[in-house]
């Protein structure tokens, strides 16, 4: 009989990838269209960046040898890499255009941080019409101050960093870790706080707003952050159980005293009309949304992997609905979308199981997803993370405005799903399955979060009496030293092997060593 591994390994995708650091050897051939437009795509990246540079080439060049994160984000196009590999058609250029608004409103961000830092330039004038907000929080309510700027604070000292490189994270948790803070706290606020401790975070900012969440360790991430900063901080609370109708009077009153606070602290009043005319333009963003929804819903998806949730966990929080770059680009993505899904186009050759992904995902290791499809044929449809609030804002009257705000905010990244009860995370999981006609889910198991222990055998039970795949996934959110990309990769390699009794579809896929890599 042929020996058809070693040529299945010549051919599969692994072949393009170096041992360790998994840089590419070539890029990959996708037949001529397809290749064409995604080395554009590459060249695209590379002049939003450059372009960046230009801007402010001092304030940048000080910033890359100021800030330990600042270099990480050199290697933006290595992370686009990872997430379109084996992509053709209409799901490359959707990946790619949404990938472009990512950087494009990142290099917007760092430019600001830089120009703005007083450490590079002190006494600018900037700093003092910025609003530092926690990334947790969404910047909606900052279109009613048309004059000021808005930052989230560890979006890019850490919260991205950490997607582009899995590395960027260690120090800082380590830091955090020798100034006596437990080892078994989440690592996402535990290297936010090592940030903090290692004085990497660009000292910017009129005032400060803080949050309670997603969790404990969050409330202990802004301790550190008030004091690093050393602003006028105030703390927006948000309900936990957001189910209840008799918390929205509460959730309303915190949100009245937030823009209070902002008024108070620059001197600037609520423009009410520029709040109203964000949240119109949210509202079409939102339709766009649910229109890609629509359509992973039917046996022709367009779209798999961390494209969906990386873009709307982007433009939720960061858009504010008053960056109309983003309503274009949703545009022209549904456009691409809608003629694949005419045409009744297929993602890979040979999709085999339709997935859910669920819990919070690992943020050195985003690319999971495409591996998943690439390697197994399994394409993830939906995930937990991007079915945060589907709320339409009414703009009739102020007070339902904030009412409708309110809400929103209480079901952000990381909250919606793990909590405010049983119901939010594990009923909702097998009314996605059940929507999305998915017969897998992947499970993170985040071994540093609180939030979902004890529901481990409740899963697996419910899962056996619907007969769907689970496979779990350990992970520990920013630390790869813990449960590596590899440990994670491997963990469904058995279960696909033992349980599902399956062969992968590129063995080239099933086992490689990319420790090295970003």
């Amino acid at each position: 009989m042929k020996d058809t591994t070693k040529e299945e390994k010549v051919k599969g995708l692994g072949s393009l990838h170096q041992d360790k650091t998994y840089l590419l050897k070539h890029r990959e051939w996708r037949g001529f269209k397809d290749t064409m437009y995604d080395f554009y795509r590459w060249m695209v990246t590379w002049k939003d960046m450059i372009k960046m540079v230009l801007k402010a080439p001092i304030s940048t060049i000080k910033a890359i040898w100021k800030y330990r994160w600042m270099s990480s984000y050199l290697s933006a196009p290595a992370f686009i890499d990872r997430h379109t590999e084996g992509l053709r058609g209409a799901s490359l250029r959707c990946a790619h255009l949404h990938f472009n608004m990512i950087i494009k409103g990142c290099t917007d961000i760092l430019h600001q941080s830089f120009v703005s830092d007083e450490k590079i330039n002190p006494n600018n004038k900037l700093s003092k019409k910025t609003v530092c907000v926690d990334e947790l929080i969404p910047i909606e309510f900052m279109a009613g101050f048309p004059n000021l700027k808005v930052l989230p604070v560890q979006t890019m000292p850490i919260f991205l960093c950490s997607m582009v490189d899995q590395l960027i994270s260690i120090p800082y948790i380590d830091s955090v870790e020798s100034f006596g803070v437990p080892s078994d706290v989440c690592p996402l606020p535990a290297a936010e706080s090592g940030v903090a401790i290692e004085d990497d975070y660009p000292k910017i900012g009129k005032c400060a707003i803080s949050c309670n969440m997603p969790c404990d360790g969050s409330v202990m991430n802004s301790s550190f952050l008030e004091r690093r900063l050393n602003l006028p901080t105030h703390v927006y609370n948000v309900p936990l159980r957001y189910n209840g109708e008799d918390v929205q009077d509460y959730a309303v009153k915190e949100l009245e005293e937030l823009i209070k606070f902002v008024e108070e602290q620059t001197g600037e009043k609520f423009d009410w009309d520029a709040f109203f005319a964000a949240l119109e333009n949210y509202n079409k963003q939102l339709d766009y949304e649910l229109k890609k929804w629509e359509v992973q819903r039917t046996d022709y998806p367009q779209m798999t992997g961390a494209t969906f949730w990386l873009y709307r966990l982007y433009y939720y929080h960061l858009s504010g609905g008053f960056d109309k770059r983003f309503l274009k680009v949703d545009k022209k993505v549904n456009k691409i979308m809608m003629k694949g899904y005419e045409k009744k186009e297929l993602v890979i050759k040979e999709p085999r199981h339709r997935a859910i992904v669920w819990s919070c995902p690992a943020n050195y290791y985003t690319s999971l997803a495409t591996w998943l499809l690439n390697c197994w044929g399994i394409e993830v449809v939906m995930d937990m993370e991007t079915q945060i609030s589907m709320i339409h804002f009414r703009t009739d009257t102020k007070e339902h405005a904030l009412q409708d705000l309110a809400k929103s905010y209480q079901r952000t990244t990381m909250r919606r799903h793990t909590k405010g009860g049983y119901h939010n995370v594990v009923d909702e999981l097998w009314r996605t399955v059940e929507e999305y006609n998915a017969d897998t889910v992947i499970m993170y198991d985040q071994i540093s979060c609180k939030g979902m222990d004890g529901l481990n055998g409740t899963f697996d039970d419910q899962a056996r009496e619907r007969h769907v795949k689970f496979i779990w996934v350990s992970q520990d959110l920013m630390d790869p030293r813990t449960v590596s990309r590899r440990a994670m990769r491997d963990q469904v390699n058995k279960y696909m092997f033992s349980v599902a009794k399956e062969k992968p579809l590129d063995p080239s896929l099933v086992d490689f060593d990319d420790s090295e890599a970003w």
